[in-house]
Protein backbone atom coordinates (compact mmCIF):
# COMPACT_ATOMS: atom_id res chain seq x y z
CA UNK A 1 0.00 0.00 0.00
CA UNK A 2 1.36 3.32 -0.97
CA UNK A 3 1.12 6.24 1.14
CA UNK A 4 -1.47 8.26 -0.72
CA UNK A 5 -3.84 5.16 -0.16
CA UNK A 6 -2.89 5.18 3.55
CA UNK A 7 -3.84 8.91 3.75
CA UNK A 8 -7.36 8.57 2.47
CA UNK A 9 -8.04 5.88 4.91
CA UNK A 10 -10.16 6.52 7.70
CA UNK A 11 -9.45 3.74 9.96
CA UNK A 12 -6.76 1.15 10.79
CA UNK A 13 -8.24 -2.39 12.40
CA UNK A 14 -5.85 -3.02 15.60
CA UNK A 15 -7.44 -6.43 16.52
CA UNK A 16 -9.81 -9.17 15.22
CA UNK A 17 -12.74 -11.05 17.74
CA UNK A 18 -13.19 -14.30 15.96
CA UNK A 19 -16.09 -15.69 17.98
CA UNK A 20 -17.81 -12.46 17.40
CA UNK A 21 -17.10 -11.47 14.42
CA UNK A 22 -15.96 -8.09 15.42
CA UNK A 23 -13.50 -5.87 13.83
CA UNK A 24 -11.86 -3.02 16.51
CA UNK A 25 -11.04 -0.13 14.83
CA UNK A 26 -9.09 3.03 15.53
CA UNK A 27 -10.71 5.97 13.34
CA UNK A 28 -8.27 8.03 12.21
CA UNK A 29 -9.69 10.47 9.75
CA UNK A 30 -13.29 12.13 9.53
CA UNK A 31 -16.54 9.74 10.75
CA UNK A 32 -18.06 6.43 10.43
CA UNK A 33 -21.44 6.19 10.59
CA UNK A 34 -23.76 3.04 10.81
CA UNK A 35 -24.96 2.48 7.22
CA UNK A 36 -22.07 3.63 5.63
CA UNK A 37 -19.74 1.49 3.10
CA UNK A 38 -16.64 0.46 4.18
CA UNK A 39 -13.83 -1.10 2.12
CA UNK A 40 -11.48 -3.32 4.57
CA UNK A 41 -8.00 -3.67 2.56
CA UNK A 42 -4.76 -5.37 3.90
CA UNK A 43 -2.45 -7.85 2.42
CA UNK A 44 -4.63 -10.72 2.27
CA UNK A 45 -7.86 -8.72 3.10
CA UNK A 46 -9.87 -6.71 0.27
CA UNK A 47 -13.96 -6.33 0.61
CA UNK A 48 -16.65 -3.89 1.36
CA UNK A 49 -19.45 -3.90 3.87
CA UNK A 50 -22.31 -2.16 5.09
CA UNK A 51 -22.00 -1.00 8.79
CA UNK A 52 -24.52 -2.59 10.27
CA UNK A 53 -23.30 -1.97 13.71
CA UNK A 54 -20.66 0.04 15.60
CA UNK A 55 -20.07 -0.46 19.46
CA UNK A 56 -17.78 1.64 22.11
CA UNK A 57 -16.77 -0.23 25.02
CA UNK A 58 -19.58 -2.76 24.28
CA UNK A 59 -22.49 0.00 24.15
CA UNK A 60 -24.33 1.00 21.03
CA UNK A 61 -23.45 4.05 19.09
CA UNK A 62 -24.29 5.55 15.61
CA UNK A 63 -21.10 6.61 14.58
CA UNK A 64 -17.46 7.29 15.51
CA UNK A 65 -15.24 9.95 15.24
CA UNK A 66 -11.46 10.49 14.76
CA UNK A 67 -9.47 9.22 17.65
CA UNK A 68 -12.25 6.67 18.96
CA UNK A 69 -11.39 3.50 18.83
CA UNK A 70 -14.48 0.75 17.95
CA UNK A 71 -15.61 -2.50 17.35
CA UNK A 72 -17.55 -3.05 14.40
CA UNK A 73 -19.47 -6.26 12.97
CA UNK A 74 -17.75 -7.24 10.14
CA UNK A 75 -18.56 -10.41 7.61
CA UNK A 76 -15.15 -11.46 6.95
CA UNK A 77 -12.22 -11.59 9.10
CA UNK A 78 -10.38 -8.64 9.52
CA UNK A 79 -6.42 -8.73 10.59
CA UNK A 80 -4.09 -6.08 12.81
CA UNK A 81 -2.88 -3.39 10.28
CA UNK A 82 -5.51 -3.80 7.73
CA UNK A 83 -6.93 -0.08 6.34
CA UNK A 84 -10.39 0.88 6.77
CA UNK A 85 -11.78 3.08 3.80
CA UNK A 86 -15.20 5.17 3.39
CA UNK A 87 -17.07 4.08 0.14
CA UNK A 88 -18.48 6.67 -2.37
CA UNK A 89 -22.07 7.26 -1.79
CA UNK A 90 -21.55 6.50 1.75
CA UNK A 91 -23.25 9.25 4.57
CA UNK A 92 -20.00 11.35 4.46
CA UNK A 93 -17.72 11.37 1.77
CA UNK A 94 -14.12 12.47 2.42
CA UNK A 95 -12.80 15.55 1.35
Amino acid sequence: MDEQEKEKAVGVVREYFRKVGVGAVQVTRGKIRVGDTLKFKGHTTDFVQRVESIQENLQPIMEASEGDFVGIKVDERVREGDLVFLESGSSEEMA
